[in-house]
């Protein structure tokens, strides 16, 4: 069963979700953190589309949702990675409105590498993206 992260763990995430001025230009927010898994979510902007034709989002856009969903699951759970080392995503489906919700798990805490999934689904909660990111411990 999980549990919720208390009050002070969350509000210590919300403020690392704020360092960093590109993280806080795509509007993330913590939808739910529990032991078992981190919700973001972003909400849509019309900078993030690439493909005016169908109005779809910019795969990079996704990836680096993928990727910070991944980053921010292990440092909920209290690991100290610190960089991607590795980043594998596979697109689903366009992205063509929001909001943009991810969710992380951690697939394993290491002393050097960590290891975190992360999957993007649109505002209709069909599957967008999903991905593994590797992070330097």
């Amino acid at each position: 069963m999980s549990e919720d992260l208390t009050h002070a763990e969350r509000e210590s995430l919300e403020q690392m979700l704020q360092i960093a001025p590109f993280h806080r230009w795509l509007g993330l927010t913590i939808r739910s953190c529990s032991t078992e898994q981190l919700q973001l979510e972003m909400p849509w902007r019309d900078e993030i589309v690439s493909n005016p034709m169908i109005g779809s989002a910019h795969g990079g856009v996704i990836a680096s949702l993928i990727d910070l969903t991944g980053l921010y699951t292990l440092l909920s759970q209290g690991a100290a990675a610190k960089a991607t080392a590795d980043l594998r995503v596979d697109y689903h489906r366009p992205a063509t409105s929001g909001p943009l919700v991810a969710t992380g798990q951690v697939v394993k805490i290491g002393k050097q590498i960590c290891v975190a999934e992360a999957r993007v689904a649109g505002p209709d909660g069909k599957l967008i993206a999903s991905g593994r990111g590797a992070y330097i411990c």
